[in-house]
């Protein structure tokens, strides 16, 4: 799952998913800021004297299969950390995912709930194939008269679902 990209599409971070929380590692930390790893050892070390977040609340060990199919045990910090050293970090990465974060809050606050355009694109042209679909369906029955009473029960369905796929 990709939580977020930039704008020019330089960045995007693939995230772990578990228990339906967000878990990234220093070093997705560091990408996603545009920093080095330790900085964010350090935002986080700060993160945890100042008891802005408990570290055993957000920090998990894993084992993780690296790319010579070795198992290394690796802290992976919960999106609230994440979030916490994204406040601290002085980038331009990290200034451009506060001005995400908070919009996606803001969105939230707001509205009651957030989107996600790239997805919502990705929606609206799987419909619209559909739709194309349907519609090409519809004019081969009606102008080839298909036999049966099944393929034009069938055809009036699809054209139905389009329609209402449309409201």
């Amino acid at each position: 799952m990709v939580i977020y990209e930039t704008p020019d599409g330089h960045t995007s971070i693939e995230v772990s998913l578990e228990k339906g929380a967000v878990w990234l590692t220093q070093q997705q930390i560091a990408d996603l800021f545009g920093t080095q790893r330790p900085a964010i050892t350090k935002h986080l070390n700060n993160i945890f004297k100042s008891n802005e977040l408990e570290e055993a609340a957000v920090c998990s060990i894993l084992e993780r299969t690296a790319a010579d199919n070795k198992k290394y045990k690796t802290r992976f910090y919960h999106l609230d950390a994440v979030l916490s050293v994204g406040y601290r970090v002085n980038s331009k990465s990290a200034t451009r995912f506060r001005i995400w974060a908070n919009a996606v809050l803001k969105d939230y606050l707001i509205k009651g709930y957030a989107h996600n355009e790239k997805i919502l694109r990705e929606k609206e042209s799987q419909l619209d194939s559909l739709k194309k679909a349907v519609a090409l369906i519809t004019s081969v029955s009606s102008s080839q008269g298909l036999s049966g009473d099944h393929a034009s029960g069938l055809l009036r369905v699809l054209s139905d679902y389009t329609y209402a796929l449309d409201v």
